[in-house]
């Protein structure tokens, strides 16, 4: 094989094989080694996914870096990977997320810190495989070994109620994976007997399947997201894992869902995409509104920004099921720039955990007055959050407001409601726990950011403005992809 070739599998099984090898390493004893594989592992791993975008054919439409070769022959399943303008940023994002997520718990995990790094690293080359993957059982394996290593993560790291949130976000994700499965099974006899992915683009399916389809994939997907009703298990997640867990949970997890839409729901069931397209939609202004005025009553910090991420993907989903290159785009921006955002006002919020041992708004007040470097970085984010022009959050929500008008002047309308909803429980957060006098004891006791948060921080901070400020080197590469999507989306199967 040429070097090329072999690059997703580098992506996916170099961090996997870092994590054993920090597992290794055995108990808390040997700490420092932990730490140190954990930091390599992560870093070369992101280190082998850059080629995936400097390489990439910005004018094509189809896989690339593919790989294949049998796994089971008995039953046609192979192990087939790929990636295309949709699922490349993905890849980077979930490598880089793994790096900060590394160095954030270098001091903060004190216990068990082989086990917490090889979760994470494991858990990264895992969903590297979901976004890769190009066979359907390939596909399903990685999807649900990346639950196992998050379980682990929020029931052994988490809060108080750890166990409780951790199960949640099991069966929820579990039980709406297996009629997934059906799907597949039924694709698999339709298709002759094949499970790749790509295949089933071109089955003709009739419309009653397709909608049978569609709610199968729905019911995997939209628990992923998560879309409202189906939101319940996320902010339990979120309060109770640990900083790391609640920075990969809402900047690659969610991303899962909404990628399964593309992937799946949109290019194999296109009839049943059109025909359920209002469903969709309803849902997604809902989460944007009603999720938006929900998080706007929270006194947890970890609990706001959780509704905060329901809502703000609620705008994912809108722009997929708008049918226009705008809305698909944008949507695919708001993902990535949802990453970056989510991921650095999680890790604010675990700066002054790990320093107060409390997540309720009501116990800051003043932070300004004794962390003015943590106060800026946290500010940005949060104006990011809200949707400043200048930042990565201003470009997705803009181009897919752009996208629905011409589709309906009421989906954009309500859609730009977040721009006010998000401003409004943002800033009034940002207010109570920033700004004013310093409200008590323990925020006098304050000490600013060390070298290691700046640097996580700093990183972030770099991808909010960058991609806010010159989005073009994330939306070319998506082109050619979204547009050929489309045109099949377009084309009737009956």
């Amino acid at each position: 094989m040429s070097e090329s070739s072999t690059l997703l599998s580098l992506v996916i099984w170099l961090p996997i094989i870092a994590g054993l090898l920090v597992l290794a390493t055995g108990s808390d004893r040997n700490a420092g080694y932990a730490r140190i594989i954990a930091l390599i592992g992560s870093i070369a791993g992101f280190l082998v996914s850059l080629p995936l975008y400097t390489r990439f054919d910005r004018n094509s439409s189809d896989m690339q870096f593919v790989e294949h070769s049998n796994w089971i022959p008995a039953f046609n399943i192979n192990y087939s990977l790929g990636v295309d303008g949709i699922s490349v940023f993905f890849i980077l994002l979930t490598s880089f997320t793994t790096m900060l997520v590394v160095v954030a718990g270098w001091q903060v995990i004190q216990k068990k810190v082989a086990q917490y790094m090889a979760a994470f690293l494991i858990m990264s080359g895992l969903m590297n495989g979901v976004f890769a993957a190009l066979d359907a059982i390939l596909f399903y394996v990685f999807w649900e070994a990346m639950l196992i290593p998050m379980f682990i993560a929020i029931g052994v790291w988490g809060g108080p109620n750890r166990v409780y949130a951790a199960i949640k976000f099991f069966l929820y994700t579990l039980i709406g994976s297996l009629l997934m499965l059906v799907a597949f099974i039924y694709l698999f006899h339709k298709s002759g007997g094949s499970f790749s992915i790509l295949d089933y683009h071109r089955l003709p399916i009739t419309y009653e399947a397709q909608i049978l389809i569609f709610i199968a994939f729905f019911a995997a997907f939209a628990v992923k997201v998560p879309m409202w009703p189906v939101h319940t298990w996320l902010p339990d997640a979120h309060v109770e894992a640990p900083t790391g867990g609640s920075v990969v949970l809402a900047a690659i997890m969610l991303k899962l869902g909404a990628y399964g839409f593309l992937r799946f729901s949109l290019p194999i069931v296109p009839d049943a995409s059109h025909a359920m397209s209002g469903f969709i939609i309803a849902l997604s202004l809902v989460a944007v509104v009603y999720i938006g005025l929900v998080a706007l009553a929270q006194s947890d910090m970890k609990k706001l920004i959780a509704y905060s991420s329901i809502s703000h993907m609620g705008f994912v989903t809108l722009g997929f099921f708008i049918f226009n290159p705008l809305g698909i785009e944008g949507a695919l921006v708001q993902m990535i720039s949802h990453g970056f955002i989510s991921a650095a006002m999680f890790l604010c919020v675990g700066v002054m955990y790990d320093r107060m041992h409390s997540r309720q708004i009501a116990d800051y007040g003043g932070v300004v007055n004794k962390m003015p470097v943590f106060a800026a970085f946290f500010v940005l984010f949060a104006m990011a959050n809200s949707g400043l022009p200048g930042t990565s959050g201003f470009v997705g929500e803009f181009m897919v407001i752009m996208g629905a008008i011409k589709v309906n002047f009421w989906y954009a309308f309500l859609a730009a409601t977040t721009l006010i909803f998000g401003a409004a429980y943002t800033l009034w957060m940002i207010k109570r726990v920033v700004f004013g006098a310093v409200a008590n004891p323990n925020v006098e006791k304050l000490t600013d950011l060390n070298s290691r948060e700046v640097v996580v921080l700093a990183a972030l901070a770099v991808a909010v403005l960058g991609m806010g400020l010159y989005p073009q080197p994330f939306t070319e590469v998506m082109h050619a992809s979204v547009n050929n999507l489309l045109a099949h989306v377009a084309q009737s199967k009956l």
